[in-house]
């Protein structure tokens, strides 16, 4: 997985996500935990979720971990070496702000997806570069990230604008 660049992960280390709020897709506390309760914790031993990607042609349905301490979000992916079609990462933020990330430590290539406080994507960075130390940055500030396998995006049509939404 990425890395949280050493600029961005300090400001994470210091506060810790306890939910997804603010974020399309999320009904309620009673729905997120019923989610959370049905899907088992990943081998990672973090929370999982159902996520759906709904591009101009289809809807996409992944299961991602949630990066939601800052402890998990500086871990990411790293040293993971597979991730399959359907899994992912989510990083949800409290407070938008222009996310930063790196490849150190990360085994395998990723699309990283910068969304929207609206569920919207902002943009993608496609194919990033295992063990680069070359920052990946969002465009504008930004609610949420995810992360998936490299070439999924692009195989499945996701493109900025996209509407992404979670449980």
């Amino acid at each position: 997985m990425l890395k949280i660049s050493q600029a961005v992960a300090l400001p994470l280390m210091l506060f810790s996500v306890v939910g997804l709020s603010g974020c399309q897709g999320r009904s309620s506390e009673t729905t997120a935990t019923s989610v959370q309760n049905e899907l088992p914790v990943s081998e990672a031993g973090l929370n999982q979720v159902a996520l759906s990607i709904r591009t101009t042609d289809a809807t996409h349905a992944f299961i991602v971990e949630v990066a939601e301490s800052g402890a998990q979000q500086a871990q990411g992916l790293m040293f993971r070496t597979r991730l399959a079609p359907d899994k992912g990462m989510i990083f949800p933020f409290t407070e938008d702000r222009v996310a930063s990330f790196w490849m150190k430590n990360t085994v395998i290539p990723l699309d990283i997806i910068f969304i929207r406080r609206n569920g919207t994507i902002e943009s993608i960075a496609a194919d990033t570069i295992p063990y680069s130390l070359a920052p990946v940055r969002s465009n504008e500030p930004i609610a949420t990230v995810l992360e998936i396998a490299a070439g999924r995006a692009a195989e499945l049509g996701i493109k900025p604008g996209d509407t992404v939404a979670w449980q």
